[in-house]
């Protein structure tokens, strides 16, 4: 029904559309992805970026010269065939969406001339009334895709599957993808209902089709690897411009996790282009795409901007910022204790390895429970955002890594629950989902060779100052965060165990107090408390 349901909304979008080209088209695209409301710049571990290292070079990105490079690139296609698109994830991640939601994003994206932006699942991490409110305010068409709001009271009626924008007379049509998983990892409420991804796609692009239009961008926040296997299945569609995997794709950076474009070969031996241009504004995708006269794409050539100091940000857009960082500024720039060495949180370590983020925040969340009868902590590496820089802690820096208001709860499950959590925490390592389990009061090893579900061994619960092997049979009192207790990231096993307590306190408060407590000082660590086995 959802299927033909898009798939008909699309043919009235199309009808009466004539896509013959009478010589090669070449469409510059420019792109970003999980932008996560970092509208200020940010250092090389991702965190803030204060003002002494951006003056001195140091930083990147930052709404500002990401407005610059824009404003810049754009106006180097004197034909004007260009889009500006955003793959999705727009929201949650800084104090500006904390503070201001969604507001702040869609005044700041009005400005820069977004033609078409995608649905991240963040965009659900406050409600299908948030996401109304930035749907609403927006001068911008957002798409969906495989998810369906006819039944929802705040999105019904006032989101799109797929579009057609004309530029340089040519028809282009793009069609929007949203992870599968969101129901699981976001709160898109139970009257959203997801479905897959290829038959969605699969249908929206044979009625644009038959429409007539022949020029087809998938404008996606499934990640990487599941857009090349979109690719893979699908013969209509062009070019997948996607997000939600946070890849770095570059023909020049050792660090890329593959070309840009990475060219996948479709059901009908034409290959596809796929790009994704990193995160936080961190890089400016640019692509450009030539399609000929029957629109089979005969060339795909670009490499992403990496957005440093010699990018001079618009002035404009530094004031604006100002204003709205006023407010805040003075709670958040309380200092809450020191590091001796940066405490790494990047996405790349916690979602895949024990991260010293994974263990303070662990550890801090064991060390308050424990009065409640908690004798393990499991913290998704999803739910930490960034890193801290060696020096002093401020509240702020707590709070970018910890962004989204979550409360510590507790729930009671059987040992052999315990290890089925860390198995669909381990299950999807591969893509880098973000239920990877940082632990605290627990020793696990994860063999990343074996199938999904059968990795986890050797798992060991702590007492006192040594380790036992955990009883499948006993009742483990769990500490984690009411988002992960309530079900999020696939660990249905909280959501199902006993006596669920939502106690809180907010987990930024609780790092904060435990930083202090520690007296103020801390030393970022890892102490083998698991194990990978590739």
């Amino acid at each position: 029904m959802k299927k033909l349901l898009l798939g008909a909304t699309a043919l009235t979008l199309c009808a009466g559309f004539s896509s013959v080209a009478h010589a090669d088209f070449t469409l510059n695209i420019l792109h970003i992805n999980d932008f996560h409301s970092r509208f200020d710049p940010i250092s090389k571990y991702d965190a803030d970026c204060n003002a002494e290292d951006d003056a001195a070079g140091e930083c990147f990105g930052g709404i500002a010269r990401l407005k610059t490079i824009i404003d810049d690139t754009r106006a180097k296609y004197a034909d004007g065939n260009s889009l500006l698109l955003s793959a999705g994830d727009n929201f949650q991640g800084s104090l500006y969406y904390t503070t201001y939601k969604s507001k702040v994003v869609s005044d700041f994206f009005n400005q820069m001339g977004f033609d078409v932006v995608a649905t991240g699942n963040h965009e659900f991490d406050d409600g299908p009334a948030e996401f109304m409110k930035f749907i609403e305010a927006a001068e911008f068409p957002i798409i969906g895709g495989n998810f369906d709001v006819t039944r929802d009271e705040n999105l019904a009626g006032k989101i799109k599957g797929s579009i057609v924008v004309e530029v340089g007379g040519e028809k282009i049509g793009i069609i929007g993808a949203t992870t599968e998983d969101t129901p699981d990892i976001s709160s898109p409420g139970d009257d959203v209902e997801f479905t897959d991804i290829i038959q969605y796609v699969r249908g929206a692009s044979e009625a644009l089709d038959a429409a007539g239009v022949n020029k087809i961008i998938v404008l996606s926040h499934i990640g990487y690897t599941v857009d090349m296997d979109l690719a893979a299945a699908l013969p209509l569609v062009d070019v997948i411009v996607g997000g939600h995997s946070h890849t770095l794709l570059s023909n020049t950076d050792e660090n890329a996790a593959g070309p840009y474009p990475t060219m996948v070969t479709n059901p009908d031996g034409i290959e596809v282009a796929v790009v994704q241009a990193n995160q936080y504004g961190k890089h400016l995708g640019d692509i450009a795409i030539t399609w000929d006269d029957n629109g089979v794409v005969t060339k795909a050539e670009g490499e992403p901007y990496l957005i440093d100091a010699s990018v001079t940000g618009n002035e404009d857009f530094k004031g604006q910022l100002a204003e709205l960082a006023a407010p805040i500024a003075e709670a958040m720039n309380v200092v809450i204790g020191t590091t001796t060495t940066p405490i790494e949180g990047s996405r790349d370590v916690c979602r895949a390895m024990e991260c010293t983020m994974g263990n303070l925040v662990a550890d801090a969340m064991l060390d308050r429970a424990s009065g409640q009868g908690a004798s393990i902590a499991i913290q998704n590496g999803g739910g930490l955002r960034a890193s801290i820089d060696e020096g002093e802690i401020t509240m702020g820096e707590v709070v970018t890594v910890l962004p989204f208001s979550n409360t510590l709860a507790t729930v009671q499950i059987s040992g052999a629950d315990v290890i089925e959590a860390l198995e669909n925490g381990v299950s999807d390592v591969e893509n880098g989902a973000g239920r990877f389990p940082q632990v605290a009061g627990l020793k696990y090893t994860a063999t990343l060779t074996n199938a999904a579900g059968e990795r986890i061994s050797d798992v060991m619960v702590g007492s006192g100052d040594s380790y036992a092997p955990i009883d499948e049979d006993a009742t483990y009192t769990v500490v984690t965060n009411n988002y992960m207790r309530g079900g999020g990231d696939g660990y249905g096993t909280f959501a199902s165990g006993d006596n669920p307590y939502d106690f809180g306190p907010p987990l930024e408060q609780v790092l904060a107090d435990y930083i202090a407590k520690l007296g103020g000082e801390y030393t970022p660590m890892t102490d083998g408390r698991i194990t990978i086995v590739n």
